[in-house]
């Protein structure tokens, strides 16, 4: 597991990042990637990291949120959903619409939101044994995060209070497992998530 400390600004500038160890505990890795928003972030961050910590290493912990974290790179899994939901309910329309507002969501995250940033991430590579995918971006606001909760909120104005818890947990799942994976600072994903909601109420009027 690669270290973040080990990162000067031009290397994460350029997406290449050198390894180094993590020898310090896991308090001054999250200091890394949060003291430039504040100590009172720095303070969330850890205190929601060390409560994860005591999950790392459960087997089925590590295999649920590993699984949740691979299922939601390039917002896999919302694809996935959509079709299977336009196919029971016959709209491929909205298989199409999703696919492109989740397009939409991620040129504003990715290519834009982080690139204002560049934070850090508390880890390159995640946390020991789980072989998370190394991400390209930086680390504010989470991608993730942000995907789970513009598909989650789309999906739920579609389908109704009814389903809302299904989508609502299928989002947070795929949500906090980046930080169970130590790819996310648990404010990454905060910020991810509201980021996702108000761009989901942006363009939800346009996708129906």
């Amino acid at each position: 597991m690669a270290d973040v400390r080990d990162m000067n600004d031009g290397d994460m500038a350029d997406g290449d990042m050198d390894d180094g160890d993590m020898d310090d505990g896991i308090d001054d890795r999250v200091d890394d990637g949060v003291a430039h928003l504040g100590e009172t972030v720095a303070a969330f961050d850890r205190r929601v990291d060390a409560l994860f910590d005591r999950l790392r290493g459960e087997r089925y912990a590590d295999r649920l949120f590993l699984t949740a974290s691979s299922l939601g790179d390039w917002s896999l899994l919302w694809h996935l959903l959509g079709v299977a939901r336009g196919i029971i309910r016959r709209r491929p329309d909205q298989v199409v619409a999703l696919a492109l507002a989740l397009g939409f969501e991620s040129l504003i995250v990715n290519q834009g939101i982080k690139r204002l940033f560049r934070r850090p991430r508390p880890t390159v590579d995640g946390a020991d044994g789980l072989g998370v995918r190394a991400p390209s971006t930086s680390a504010f606001p989470s991608g993730h995060a942000s995907s789970a909760a513009f598909a989650a909120t789309l999906l739920i104005r579609w389908d109704g209070r009814r389903w809302a818890p299904l989508w609502a947990t299928v989002a947070v799942l795929v949500a906090v497992s980046r930080i169970h994976v130590r790819i996310h600072h648990a404010s990454d994903v905060v910020a991810g998530a509201l980021t996702g909601h108000v761009l989901a109420r942006t363009v939800r009027r346009l996708v129906r």
